[in-house]
């Protein structure tokens, strides 16, 4: 990436959406001056944030050790989930919930009333970015909001490919077993009981972790529906208030146009 498309890229993902078509105009066109036309080209085509996925691109490019937290977490989590250690699992999804709530408030710091819908993209984008490497790469320069609707975290692109099973042995002939290959069949009907196990726990740990992950989303859609409710009890207050002066205001008028009219 040149110098130029690089500036291009740092100002227009941390500028305001609203100033993001003028300026990239502009950028584009002094590119173009600068004989580098390249540049101007890839600039033009850079797409607009929305305002959710702005507020993300300016958190992580004012403050580099976001996207570090983020990735050692994720780290931590992966190697939860290979060990299938479910108490790790369950304190590491109470930290993921912590983490994120913790960027989010972050992320929306300075803005004047933020919408719910912009904080919940905002939210769900942090807890994308723990579960999707891909997502977690383009953080900084995001266009919108991302999701992770699956299940734990998603593979790694170069992670080893799971192992392929094994063929099942050939029939044997219809005889009584000899002591050894019954020790030999219990033994692989123990190991297929403790195969079928394992993905029973892997299976309840993942839904552990999803469930961690909702609740802690439910806690914070009744935080924030807890606060609209006190605002439109405050607003409420006030409109009686205002509607009850009003009317001594009517009544002292009346009384005034009635002595006025004896």
């Amino acid at each position: 990436m040149t110098d130029l498309l690089a500036d291009a890229v740092a100002r227009l993902y941390e500028a305001d959406p609203d100033e993001f078509m003028p300026l990239r105009k502009d950028l584009a066109d002094a590119a173009r001056a600068a004989g580098d036309k390249d540049a101007a080209k890839k600039i033009t085509g850079l797409r607009k944030p929305t305002r959710s996925a702005w507020v993300v691109n300016r958190l992580v490019r004012s403050d580099p050790e976001v996207t570090g937290r983020l990735a050692a977490l994720a780290g931590e989590l992966r190697g939860a989930e290979q060990s299938r250690d479910g108490s790790q699992i369950r304190e590491l999804s109470a930290a993921r919930a912590r983490l994120v709530d913790e960027l989010t408030r972050q992320a929306l710091a300075g803005l004047s009333a933020p919408p719910a819908a912009v904080r919940e993209e905002v939210t769900a984008t942090f807890d994308a970015a723990l579960a999707d490497p891909e997502v977690a790469a383009s953080l900084g320069t995001l266009v919108r909001a991302a999701h992770w609707a699956g299940f734990g975290l998603a593979p790694l692109a170069d992670g080893e490919a799971a192992p392929a099973p094994e063929p099942a042995p050939a029939p044997a002939p219809a005889r009584k077993p000899e002591p050894a290959e019954a020790v030999a069949t219990h033994e692989r009907r123990r190991q297929e009981r403790i195969s079928s196990a394992e993905r029973d726990v892997a299976e309840a740990v993942e839904a552990a972790q999803a469930a961690a992950v909702a609740e802690q989303r439910l806690e914070d859609t009744v935080r924030r529906l807890e606060a609209e409710l006190a605002q439109a009890r405050q607003d409420l207050g006030e409109a009686r208030r205002q509607s009850y002066r009003a009317e001594s205001r009517q009544r002292r008028a009346e009384l005034t146009l009635g002595r006025l009219r004896e």
